[in-house]
């Protein structure tokens, strides 16, 4: 197992350009990556969902996490890697190759999707993981995707596996989990808000940081609000949540990473607004859309 590692903070889960002839524009990547820890950001994340990971060939994924992993050696940032499968012998195999990759401080492990495990065996798939992972884990907990939710108690006992130092937490909204699971939070364990519109209200009940794809944009207000509740400066926090979560919501109007894509390439920020298939390109709507509030986000921010 790798260095001791708790997620704090927010990072960055980072989109994957795609240049004009359709492969990965690693420089485009780089940049973006530059830009988000000039923002402010805590660390970041590659092959996440946000970035197409299901959509790139094993060369390409080797290819981001070489990008993102040279930027974090030169900028001393932390970077975690979206890994792991619904099968726990597969998953594990990958687990254990991020260890070519000193600067991979965590693995980001979704819980097996469609086969849908009962909680314990939920549990005894990540304590597999975590005795053969090269790092420790950051559990992603998004039932709405994977089909298996899991209540407070479980994530607590995921909490109590040796090497599972936190979740990114995406249930789509605050409920009496949340509550329970934040109210009683056992030690070393980092709720990282996942549902970019609840990011506020779950800093508030004491998450540790969050992992937004809305945060390519912006990223320094997304670390100002983190900022903010860390400060107990309330009003800042509450007004700033507020002008995020409305960002937020435009931002995921369409699959991610459609619409952050979309607003990037209206920036220069990245070279087309491409995505692979099954996802399509955002509309011009949705990008206006979300410029426009994009616009409204940061001049109201420099006055209030």
């Amino acid at each position: 197992m790798a260095q001791d590692f708790t997620p704090h903070g927010i990072h960055v889960p980072l989109v994957t350009p795609f240049g004009p002839d359709g492969r990965p524009d690693l420089d485009a990547l780089e940049a973006l990556a530059h830009s988000a820890l000039d923002g402010g950001a805590a660390g970041l994340v590659a092959l996440g969902t946000t970035g197409e990971v299901g959509a790139l060939d094993p060369e390409e994924r080797a290819a981001v996490v070489d990008t993102c992993a040279r930027v974090c050696r030169l900028r001393g940032a932390p970077l975690v890697v979206g890994a792991g499968s619904g099968a726990t012998a597969q998953a594990a195999r990958e687990l254990a190759g991020l260890a070519r990759w000193p600067e991979v401080r965590a693995a980001l492990v979704i819980v097996p999707a469609f086969v849908r495990p009962s909680p314990a065996g939920v549990v005894a798939h990540f304590t597999a993981l975590a005795a053969e992972s090269a790092v420790p884990l950051i559990v992603y907990h998004i039932p709405y995707r994977t089909g298996r939710p899991l209540d407070a108690d479980t994530l607590r006992a995921l909490a109590a596996v040796p090497g599972v130092v936190g979740v990114k937490y995406a249930v789509g909204g605050v409920d009496q989990d949340t509550v329970a699971l934040l109210g009683d939070l056992p030690d070393g364990f980092a709720v990282l808000a996942g549902d970019d519109v609840f990011t506020s209200p779950l800093l508030a009940l004491g998450a540790a940081g969050g992992i937004l794809a809305s945060a390519h944009l912006a990223t320094d207000r997304f670390t100002a609000l983190f900022d903010a509740w860390q400060d107990g400066d309330i009003a800042r926090a509450r007004a700033l949540g507020h002008r995020l979560a409305r960002l937020s919501a435009l931002l995921f109007a369409e699959p991610n990473p459609a619409v952050v894509k979309g607003v990037l390439h209206a920036q220069g920020r990245i070279p087309t607004p491409d995505v692979r298939l099954p996802l399509l390109p955002a509309s011009e709507e949705s990008v206006t859309a979300a410029l426009k509030e994009l616009d409204a986000v940061t001049a109201a921010d420099a006055v209030g």
